[in-house]
């Protein structure tokens, strides 16, 4: 079973939700981790603790949401994050929704503020929403007072997939502080990188992000930022040369084309990309010796890593997935205030 250095005892502290120790929970969305203080991930990381106790029984599910509902709301394809959610929910005892937006009301027209509404109309507590334009989980926190869980819009942010990627490297090497964590690929479209460079850095992490100049955003420099956007984005070093970048790295997380969030142009070709910025096994001879190796996915195995890297001895691909689901139902078990239970979180009704 996956631990932590920190194991939460039982009962939680004054205000915060029962089962649950790290302080108070102040959220009522979950739309991105830069307005998480680092009390707040701790809190999620502990509770995602009991949460794979409950997944590791041979009968995984508990009622401490029964009675609570939630829907996944997504305009984009997904396989994991959908099925992630569906199924922490679904664990946790809750009534889970699926709306396929080429099937539902979209397609005549509905707007997003109409749909988010007719769904709270429903008695929705939740709504897990995906949306290819950036901002638009804020926008529909606006309009509703059911909670938005923020499950990757545009090329902005995606926060459970970097709380379950924290909670991953938590579990296998512990304290990130002064851990030198690597990304390399597509940083400038990736939703993922954003949202774990706010993670890793609250952690205390020395964070890396390496690829190609087309593919770095604007700003990741504090130099090229304007005064008023000083703070906008964390801190974290610049590398374009892979080799150099996974010198004496503990990880390394290699990100996905975002070929349809690219503009034509940024690359010269696949083969070309693959040659200079593929995680490889030689190249990743330069880590340290114990790195672990990591990809949010869908692979494009062959292009931003290699086959044999990514089954290899040092991936915990696979891990993360699994650890999305605990780590989902902790978020949605704090969203909904811990309400279900009495005392554990994770035992039998009282």
């Amino acid at each position: 079973m996956t631990t932590t250095a920190n194991n939460p005892p039982a009962s939680g502290e004054a205000g915060a939700p029962l089962g649950v120790r790290g302080g108070v929970w102040n959220h009522h969305h979950v739309l991105d981790l830069d307005d998480f203080a680092l009390p707040e991930i701790e809190m999620v990381l502990n509770l995602a603790d009991r949460m794979r106790e409950v997944l590791d029984r041979r009968i995984a599910r508990v009622p401490a949401l029964r009675g609570y509902t939630i829907v996944n709301l997504f305009y984009e394809p997904s396989t994991r994050t959908r099925a992630s959610f569906e199924l922490a929910g679904k664990v946790l005892g809750a009534d889970v929704i699926s709306v396929n937006s080429t099937t539902s009301s979209v397609v005549k027209g509905e707007s997003l503020i109409d749909t988010v509404r007719t769904l709270r109309a429903m008695r929705a507590d939740a709504i897990v929403m995906r949306h290819s334009l950036s901002g638009a989980p804020y926008l529909a926190a606006e309009h509703t007072d059911a909670s938005i869980i923020n499950a990757g819009d545009g090329a902005h942010a995606h926060p459970t997939q970097a709380l379950l990627d924290l909670y991953t490297i938590r579990s296998r090497i512990g304290d990130l502080r002064g851990k030198r964590v690597v990304m390399v690929g597509d940083i400038a479209h990736s939703r993922v990188a954003r949202s774990d460079m706010w993670g890793l850095t609250a952690l205390g992490a020395e964070v890396v992000v390496c690829g190609p100049p087309t593919l770095l955003p604007r700003g990741l420099k504090a130099s090229d930022r304007p005064a008023h956007a000083e703070s906008a984005l964390p801190p974290v070093t610049i590398e374009t040369d892979i080799d150099r970048a996974i010198e004496g790295a503990d990880v390394v997380m290699a990100l996905r084309l975002q070929s349809e969030r690219q503009q034509g142009g940024l690359l010269p070709s696949l083969r070309e990309y693959s040659r200079l910025y593929q995680v490889t096994a030689e190249r990743l001879s330069r880590a340290k010796p114990n790195h672990l190796l990591m990809h949010p996915g869908p692979k494009n195995e062959g292009v931003e890593i290699a086959a044999s890297v990514a089954a290899g001895r040092h991936s915990i691909i696979e891990e993360q997935v699994t650890n999305g689901v605990a780590v989902r139902m902790a978020l949605l078990y704090l969203l909904s205030g811990g309400s279900g239970l009495s005392g554990d979180p994770t035992g039998e009704a009282r």
